[in-house]
């Protein structure tokens, strides 16, 4: 059973970058669709990245132009580059595949406060 440990979180000003990292206990399939995900107070989850086995990604609007995601199938890794940060991007960031077919893991806080 796959687990997957996000870190890399913190608090940055705005403006600010920081740079998440999804490592998976287990063997993701090089094929499998891996996202990023966020969850705001009180909300649902909702996918901001989402990157397929060769690299090709996509984003939501709300992020396009300032993240990057990237993953490392020799390591099982996925990252997350999160550029020019703005306070609306404070939340509780996971990965996970796309669709969701892992448990999540405990996801890593984001707050962008000046």
């Amino acid at each position: 059973q796959v687990q997957l440990v996000e870190s890399g979180g913190g608090l940055v000003q705005p403006g600010g970058s920081l740079r998440l990292s999804c490592a998976a206990s287990g063997t993701i399939f090089s094929n499998t669709y891996m996202g990023w995900y966020r969850r705001f107070p009180g909300k649902q989850r909702e996918l901001v990245a989402r990157v397929t086995g060769g690299g090709s990604t996509y984003y939501a609007d709300s992020v396009k132009g300032r993240f990057t995601v990237s993953r490392d199938n020799a390591k099982n890794t996925v990252y997350l580059q999160m550029d020019r940060l703005k306070p609306e991007d404070t939340a509780v960031y996971y990965c996970n595949a796309v669709p969701i077919i892992f448990s999540w893991g405990q996801g890593t806080q984001v707050t962008v406060s000046s």
